[in-house]
């Protein structure tokens, strides 16, 4: 081992191979595998846990609507006292009472009816929230790796979309399943028992509906999956153009992303079509088959009615309980539908609520944390993969030191830095925060010790200031102004309103600099005790990085920095530097001594010198280009 190593780094000798082939680590992953799919009532049945906070309010609108149900049922049997009794004898007298009471029957169900649906309604809106809240509470906790293999247009329509289908049929859909068994059956019952020959005709057209739905459920219950799940995609299309729109402009790709877009729509409206057909078909035969029933019980019941064997008032009774068949046995197969659509949508929500967190954060906390970070033997793979992107790795950063990875594109620069924060978790080894793992630290408490400002800066459709104080919302103006000072984030008071102005989604009207800058500001006001930085000052310009890195100088005295350097320049930030090679730190050592004695070093930073001269820093605190860093005609070091 060369002589500037120390006694960590020895352990960095064993072979090890890195798949640095796919560019940047991160790329390399492999997509998981789509969890099985369900298949039936058992995913919507899981949803029940979401109504029993509303069991009693659920008393109070199940038995108005049973009751009113009963009252519609019960009409027509005065209508057939009225007609075979005052009407039939001409008993005026008796009319009377018996048309009240007909009209005290039909304001009664009326106000049942609405007192069935405003104690619905603010029911199922708490349903879907709570959902809601739950799976958006889950997302926050799954690992990064699954949101890098799901697509975001996926999970905003199971957010969205699915969740609105269960909560219209959880709330909706069940209780009109059972009011319409309940008065199928009852007046089935009623019809038979009034005049059976027409009763029996009814109950034998139930069969063909019946056998009919079963085959529809099929079919019906496939496509809407497709559909769901198509939606998603071009939803998916929808957000990255987006996000990307300057891009697209640049490249003049627009006809390319609108092709896109428009074979999204394509296999959408294809498959909603094939959706709609089979929905039709379904429903003119439910439309069909209670009409033609219903011209067969008038034709028989004329001729009942005439050979004396039926009363006119049992016959006009018979039609209207016949009648209230027609819209129940329609709205059957909206209710089917909806139910398959419901189950489709709840299969796909539990596939998000069944992944479970692979990253699950212990109960300790450190309280008077130095920021004293180890890494002990580390290896890092992601799933599926062969090889290790990160192997046998150690590190010792002491408080307020501040080292900077070096490495090659690919060598796993940004993935060994996501395992401080447990962005990933170690597969082996571990990472140790004053000599405590950072798994037995809760989520909370170590991501309150860690700030990460990363290469891509996120920034969210909210004020600048909202942005700032994302990770400490208790910051004074004082600290604000400091960090923005420390970033060279002045340009935000020169925004339309300051601190208050809106920057917009991903910060896409702000400069590539701007949006890096506003996220150093945000890691720095979080004042943690490990801040770590991911090349975040590669689009700034040559005089705003020499600020930029003369503020972090002092802000790094008081914690303990990690550097991922990309550009030499960077690399002057760091106490040591730590050479990243084939997967594991090969070299620790000050740059100088680095420059001198490795010849993988001097290739690594020849190119960036190219552009971007680094002052060589002397063992006495000088700088210079150094003696020994000439370029040949090619920008090699020599």
């Amino acid at each position: 081992m060369p002589p500037d190593t120390d006694p960590l780094e020895q352990k960095d000798s064993k072979d090890s191979t890195a798949d640095d082939t796919a560019g940047h680590a991160e790329d390399a992953r492999p997509v998981p595998a789509a969890p099985p799919r369900r298949r039936g009532l058992t995913s919507l049945w899981r949803m029940r846990s979401y109504l029993r906070p509303h069991v009693t309010r659920m008393v109070f609108i199940w038995l108005p609507a049973l009751v009113a149900t009963g009252i519609a049922i019960v009409i027509p049997m005065v209508a057939r006292k009225i007609i075979d009794g005052p009407v039939a004898h001409g008993d005026t007298d008796a009319l009377v009472p018996l048309a009240l009471l007909a009209l005290a029957l039909g304001v009664l169900e009326a106000g049942l009816i609405f007192a069935r649906r405003w104690l619905l309604s603010d029911v199922v809106l708490d349903v879907e929230t709570r959902l809601r809240d739950d799976v958006y509470r889950h997302l926050q906790r799954l690992p990064m790796s699954f949101h890098g293999s799901w697509q975001s247009g996926q999970l905003l329509s199971r957010v969205t979309t699915d969740l609105s289908v269960i909560r219209r049929f959880l709330g909706f859909g069940i209780l009109f399943l059972v009011l319409i068994t309940v008065q199928i059956v009852t007046v089935t019952g009623l019809l038979l028992n009034m005049y059976w020959p027409l009763g029996l005709l009814v109950a034998l057209s139930a069969a063909p509906v019946v056998i009919t739905s079963l085959r529809f459920e099929r079919g019906y219950i496939d496509v809407s999956r497709r559909v769901q799940d198509e939606q998603g995609d071009l939803a998916t299309v929808i957000e990255e153009s987006a996000v990307g729109i300057r891009t697209i402009k640049a490249f003049g790709r627009g006809r390319h992303v609108a092709g896109l877009f428009g074979e999204g729509a394509d296999k959408v409206y294809r498959s909603s079509m094939e959706k709609v057909r089979l929905s039709s078909k379904f429903f003119t035969f439910l439309e069909v088959v209670p009409n033609v029933t219903l011209a067969l019980v008038l034709l028989l019941g004329a001729l009942a009615v005439g050979s004396g064997s039926l009363t006119l008032g049992t016959l006009v009774a018979f039609t209207t309980l016949m009648l209230q068949l027609v819209w129940p046995i329609s709205a059957l197969g909206f209710i089917l539908v909806q139910g398959q659509e419901a189950m489709t949508a709840a299969d796909r929500v539990l596939e998000v609520l069944d992944t479970e967190p692979e990253i699950v954060g212990g109960s300790g906390e450190i309280e008077r944390p130095r920021g004293h970070l180890r890494f002990e033997g580390v290896e890092f793979r992601f799933p599926g993969a062969a090889e290790p992107v990160l192997r046998d790795v150690w590190l010792d950063v002491r408080p307020g030191e501040t080292v900077a990875i070096v490495g090659a594109t690919g060598s796993g620069k940004t993935t060994l830095t996501s395992l401080v924060p447990r962005l990933h978790d170690v597969t082996a080894g571990r990472v140790t925060i004053d000599g405590h793992d950072v798994r037995d630290l809760s989520l909370p408490a170590l991501r309150s010790l860690v700030a990460t400002a990363f290469e891509e800066p996120t920034l969210f459709s909210m004020s600048v200031r909202e942005n700032l104080t994302l990770g400490r919302h208790d910051a004074t103006e004082e600290e604000i102004e400091a960090a923005i000072e420390t970033a060279q984030a002045g340009f935000v008071h020169r925004l339309p309103w300051g601190l208050e102005t809106r920057i917009g989604e991903q910060g896409m009207s702000l400069s590539g600099g701007q949006r890096q800058r506003l996220a150093l500001a945000r890691a720095v006001l979080s004042r943690p005790r490990i801040l770590v930085l991911d090349d975040t000052l590669s689009a700034l310009d040559v005089e705003t990085e020499i600020l930029v890195e003369e503020a972090l100088r002092h802000v790094l005295r008081d914690a303990t920095g990690i550097v991922v350097a990309h550009r030499a320049s960077t690399v002057l930030l760091a106490d040591k530097v730590a050479l990243l090679l084939d997967g594991t730190i090969a070299h620790v050592g000050r740059h100088h001594e680095l420059l001198a004695s490795v010849p993988e070093y001097r290739a690594l930073l020849s190119a960036a010198l190219d552009d971007d001269p680094v002052p060589d820093t002397g063992p006495d605190g000088e700088t210079g280009l150094g003696a020994d860093m000439d370029l040949d005609s090619e920008g090699a070091l020599r």
